[in-house]
């Protein structure tokens, strides 16, 4: 069977399983949400409180993967950070898991931490060099910082610039 992304560029493939790990983790933190909802509505927890508490800042982090899901779909660079703040910080949690003999789950949450770590890390942020459409380099240092050939410096111009 071959790879249907086996023709994408390595980085883009990055892109795209970040996006997939997390818009995964981010529908499993929507199931805990509907989860805790369950219980308050159903009055099976002892406390409505933390119930409500714990499914609003759950629900906070899972339209925070969610966006981070969106953000690596539409090729950007800003999720990596959060990428890798987040899923680093799930390590713990997992070994915690496993100490607690909930290895089915902790194996789970490691095994999507560590892959979602390697994606991230696999996607090279863009380099705002090669993002100009005019397809210039502008490696040479030539270019000032508005990108239009002169460093703003009014005897900066063209004309002073020739060579005699």
């Amino acid at each position: 069977m071959t790879d249907p992304t086996a023709h994408l560029p390595r980085d883009l493939r990055s892109h795209r399983a970040s996006a997939v790990l997390a818009a995964l983790e981010g529908l499993v933190l929507l199931g805990f949400v509907g989860f805790f909802g369950y219980e308050v509505a159903s009055g099976a927890t002892d406390d409505i409180t933390r119930g409500v508490t714990s499914g609003a800042l759950i629900l906070v982090f899972a339209v925070f993967l969610l966006g981070m899901a969106r953000g690596w779909a539409r090729l950007s660079d800003w999720p990596r950070t959060p990428t890798l703040l987040w899923n680093v910080l799930m390590l713990p949690v997992a070994w915690s898991l496993f100490q607690s003999d909930r290895s089915l789950v902790a194996l789970g949450v490691g095994v999507v931490a560590v892959a979602s770590v390697v994606a991230a890390l696999g996607a090279r942020p863009h380099d705002p060099i090669r993002r100009d459409p005019d397809g210039a380099d502008g490696a040479d240092g030539a270019d000032g910082a508005d990108g239009r050939g002169d460093s703003g410096d009014p005897g900066d111009s063209p004309q002073s610039r020739r060579v005699n």
